[in-house]
């Protein structure tokens, strides 16, 4: 059986090194002390369960330390690390915890834990156990089993189980580490929600596997990410985010660019990063570097950061393939588009996941002859970069027209006085359907639908302009910063209803 387990690799060969810091807490364990925790948990799990029980061991928390603990020792002890949404409404957590089944939920104190399992305080949880156990190798369960049960955000919808095995965690970490210049000198802050892989996988694991050190915070502040992004003795070489929270970094009075010279690579995913947005950073020394990966995938592609001349003159791609991934890109005949056209986006690697918990039928359809089908529509450009268009679904037709939203909303993202956009189709009498755009302003500043709409009209086809534009101050996000487009259009079809 492969046996994959960094923390305690690192626990012989460098002891003293510093891998995980709850920021908040203060509280911080070098490998050694990582790994006798790691023990000592894994060790009463076992006594719980039984080895390799795959029993589904969940949280209910806000980031912290021990959330990584309980996955690296769920993965010793045999048993699946299911980590909830706390955003979520009780009931979605309750279908959640119906559909996962968890004998053990770790909540934090103000959270009320799914009935049917145990609750348990996780600020209890590392005293359990007892000192200097450990789980016998035998309660590890094989490399390719589901260690981690990871439920999407849910854009779309009802939220889908992603079992990911150790295997794929390896490979979607590898192909971070080797695409964004990681190594075990790496410092990465985790602002992004552990319930979410970007937050669990890309920005905790990734620094683990390699041997470096993750700064773990309760989640992003736009003050706070900003100090500590700039602060010289944190020494953050890497962070994650999504582009709603780039432009709110950079929107901050106390934005500062030469202060984030030191980070190495400041990667973007989540949804498509504007062209714009990316100009901005890297104009200004900040190695911005889209790139791209799901719950389903891991990290797959990314911009190669140590070249900002790349960066600006491929600004608005999410880079190169990394290094153990396929990928192609597929048209409606299920065949391979030409360079250069539109099709859907499909992947394939080690990294994948093997499917939906209790949802075959979606699995049979998302996963085909190994392929992963991920639901985006995209191009790939002559010299081999892709660029994500929008999320296939959400493309509307206006007049026989595709129009993909994220185009307009990189449009409009290119205005200085707005700080954030979502766009929507809508029906429409006369064609069909129609883009609907809200519009948050900058902080301090303030802008007009109308001013907007006049923008589109001279940067795009008349068929892509917004036939109506709202300015707000909210729009709808999931935990991890994705809009829910499926909420906003409902919204803004009740919204048209009444008006």
């Amino acid at each position: 059986m492969t046996l994959f387990d960094p923390v305690r690799t690192y626990a012989h060969s460098r002891p003293e090194s510093l891998a995980i810091v709850d920021i908040e807490s203060g509280r911080q364990w070098t490998y050694a002390e990582l790994n006798v925790v790691i023990d000592r948990l894994g060790s009463w799990i076992v006594d719980q369960f039984g080895e390799q029980s795959e029993t589904r061991v969940a949280t209910l928390a806000k980031n912290c330390a021990e959330m990584l603990v309980l996955q690296l020792a769920c993965a010793r002890a045999g048993t699946i690390f299911v980590p909830f949404n706390w955003r979520l409404a009780h009931a979605e957590i309750e279908a959640l915890s119906a559909d996962a089944e968890p004998k053990i939920v770790f909540h934090d104190p103000d959270m009320v834990p799914p009935t049917g399992a145990r609750p348990i305080l996780i600020e209890e949880m590392l005293e359990l156990g007892n000192q200097g156990a450990k789980p016998p190798a035998s309660a590890r369960r094989p490399f390719e089993s589901v260690s981690t049960l990871l439920y999407t955000s849910g854009t779309s919808g009802r939220p889908k189980g992603v079992m990911l095995s150790e295997c794929n965690s390896f490979w979607g970490c590898s192909n971070l580490i080797y695409g964004n210049d990681v190594s075990s000198r790496s410092v990465f802050l985790c602002d992004m929600p552990l319930f979410h892989t970007a937050g669990l996988f890309a920005a905790a694991r990734t620094p683990i596997q390699a041997g470096g050190t993750v700064l773990i915070s309760h989640g992003f502040d736009p003050q706070k990410t900003l100090a500590r992004l700039s602060d010289p003795e944190w020494k953050v070489s890497h962070y994650f985010s999504v582009p709603q929270m780039a432009a709110t970094l950079w929107n901050q009075p106390e934005f500062d660019a030469t202060k984030l010279h030191n980070i190495v690579a400041w990667a973007i995913g989540g949804a498509p990063n504007p062209k714009a947005q990316s100009e901005r950073f890297v104009s200004a020394g900040v190695r911005i570097s889209e790139g791209f990966g799901m719950s389903e995938t891991g990290s797959n592609f990314a911009m190669p950061p140590h070249d900002l001349d790349m960066l600006l003159s491929k600004a608005g791609s999410c880079g190169l393939p990394l290094m153990m991934i396929e990928a192609k890109i597929v048209g409606d005949d299920g065949q391979e588009v030409p360079t250069g056209e539109r099709g859907e986006l499909w992947l394939r690697g080690p990294s994948i996941a093997s499917g939906y918990w209790h949802q075959p039928e979606l699995t049979a359809k998302a996963f085909p002859d190994g392929w992963f089908v991920t639901g985006d529509a995209a191009t790939c450009d002559e010299d081999g970069f892709y660029y994500i268009v929008d999320r296939k679904k959400d493309m509307y037709i206006s007049g026989g027209e595709n129009v993909y939203p994220a185009e307009v909303e990189a449009a409009i993202a290119e205005m200085t006085e707005v700080g954030e956009c979502a766009v929507v189709g809508v029906p429409d009498e006369r064609w069909g359907e129609v883009g609907r755009v809200y519009i948050i302003p900058v902080p301090g500043q303030s802008v007009t639908g109308d001013q907007v709409i006049e923008h589109c009209l001279t940067k795009l086809a008349k068929f892509k302009v917004p036939k109506t534009a709202v300015v707000t101050d909210a729009i709808p996000r999931t935990a991890s910063g994705k809009v829910q487009k499926h909420l906003l259009k409902a919204q803004a079809i009740e919204e048209l209803k009444s008006s």
